[in-house]
């Protein structure tokens, strides 16, 4: 393997190996030295790649949600008809990767930060936009963004209650809000 091939591998690591620490320390215990090791690069690679932590953070958090709104809008091109991405949206709200543990973690830290770092929350409502807009393949703009804060809010729900509501529950709430029920 070539120095050039190496460079693009070694910055993913550390971008990976970001997201995990995050997940693993929270936002405000994590540092460069944590990062470097899990990543398995030197210190050094840190700021050879990164302006700083913050600049890392960011890149990380940006990384992370291209790559959700990426499978959330191709999740819902899978639907034909606005009933069947009334489907899809309850399937990724009860049971897709979405909620997966990793996912819902890293989104925990990023909405808890965004509200004091702009950067952060700039990233935030990028991802909410790019959402909507996913959403906009079936539905107006209004809806789109009721449907994309009731996504918000029970993926939190679904992982957090004790007894959450059922996918058919979800689905009822899906359809009425899109006026199909």
């Amino acid at each position: 393997m070539n120095a050039s091939t190496q460079i693009p591998e070694r910055r993913a690591r550390i971008l990976q190996a970001t997201l995990e620490m995050l997940v693993e320390y929270g936002i405000s215990h994590i540092t460069h030295r944590k990062i470097a090791q899990a990543a398995e690069v030197s210190l050094g690679s840190m700021t050879y790649y990164f302006k700083g932590i913050d600049a890392l953070i960011c890149e990380a958090f940006r990384q992370f949600t291209e790559q959700v709104s990426a499978q959330f809008r191709l999740n819902l091109q899978q639907a034909t008809t606005r009933e069947e991405a009334c489907e899809v949206i309850a399937d990724m709200i009860c049971g897709g990767t979405l909620i997966a543990p990793y996912n819902m973690q890293v989104m925990f830290q990023l909405y808890a930060c965004a509200n004091y770092h702009p950067e952060l929350k700039k990233i935030l409502q990028e991802w909410m936009i790019c959402s909507q807009q996913s959403l906009g393949l079936f539905f107006d703009p209004l809806t789109a963004k009721g449907i994309n804060a009731y996504i918000e809010g029970m993926t939190l729900h679904y992982v957090t209650d004790e007894q959450p509501l059922i996918r058919d529950e979800v689905l009822m709430f899906v359809k009425r809000m899109t006026g199909i029920q």
